[in-house]
């Protein structure tokens, strides 16, 4: 596994940047200034719709060195895809990721410091459920308020997930992991049948956790389906009851404005995975971009 460098961020940019065409005679600005317009002074999204994608935006207007840079907001899978042929090439690029995620496992990553703590601090991956769970289903309440693992777990998830398929990969997680997943459920009672539909997001985070949460509540007797839906999308069917739960919400920063629009009927139960970070990334070999601050102003 290669070394992972950390920020004191909460939210996740990933960007190798090379500095390329100078000569030996030309100024460190010279660089800069090269690397910025290689990358067309442009920072690889996700989905518009996407949390940190607001704040990414929200950041190029609170650091004076990003005026006139831009956010290509497309896909997850699209970042992802940006993100490899950059570095296969050596090229320059900034990307928005989060941690835990495979390209750690399979990149040499940094996280950039952001000086002006626009993506905040360290975030968490929390449970959500509608209100009436509860009392309707106080099983599948119970072990979804039980519910934590580490990053390491869903990491682990993510990277198998890359050969195979997320269902195959998560139930034999959870066979190897009996003694965790039993503390989920231990002393809970059967149903019998009882459909439960469990929010998600298209992400390989949520597809690792979501996928584990329907194996354990299949175990206990339950219907599960799994629904994918934009972020901003999820909280709203969770606040109107359609969808019972999810447990793949990034909080408090980036899915806390989701949670102040539509939180009045959602129950938080608490984060299950902390740790996470989402914020701007480059790869390690930029050795001279370390800050957001360090990432060159345009003309």
């Amino acid at each position: 596994m290669k070394k992972i460098t950390l920020s004191k961020t909460a939210v996740l940019l990933a960007a190798p940047l090379l500095l390329t065409g100078c000569g030996d005679s030309d100024s460190e600005a010279s660089q800069e200034e090269n690397v910025g317009e290689a990358m067309e002074y442009t920072i690889t999204g996700i989905e518009p719709g996407a949390g940190m994608s607001q704040i990414a935006r929200q950041t190029l207007e609170e650091y004076d060195n990003l005026e006139g840079w831009e956010i290509q907001e497309s896909s997850t899978a699209g970042m992802l895809t940006e993100l490899e042929q950059a570095i296969n090439n050596e090229e320059p690029i900034v990307v928005a990721g989060w941690t835990p995620h495979y390209k750690f496992e399979q990149y040499d990553l940094k996280i950039l410091d952001d000086p002006k703590n626009v993506f905040g601090d360290a975030e968490g991956i929390y449970t959500l459920t509608r209100t009436g769970l509860e009392e309707e289903m106080p099983e599948a309440f119970e072990v979804l308020s039980r519910f934590e693992w580490e990053p390491e777990h869903m990491q682990a998830i993510m990277l198998e997930a890359l050969e195979r398929d997320f269902e195959e990969v998560t139930a034999e997680w959870v066979e190897d992991n009996r003694e965790l997943v039993d503390e989920w459920t231990e002393g809970i009672d059967k149903v019998d049948g009882e459909s439960f539909e469990l929010g998600s997001i298209p992400w390989d985070t949520e597809r690792s956790s979501s996928n584990v949460m329907a194996r354990v509540l299949e175990e206990i007797g339950y219907d599960v389906k799994i629904t994918n839906l934009d972020p901003a999308v999820l909280y709203q069917a969770l606040n109107q009851g359609e969808v019972d739960a999810t447990v793949g919400a990034w909080l408090p920063t980036a899915q806390g404005a989701f949670m102040e629009t539509y939180g009045e009927n959602i129950v938080d139960l608490g984060p299950n995975l902390n740790g996470t970070v989402v914020g701007f990334v480059v790869p390690a070999y930029m050795e001279d971009i370390d800050s957001i601050e360090d990432l060159p102003a345009r003309d």
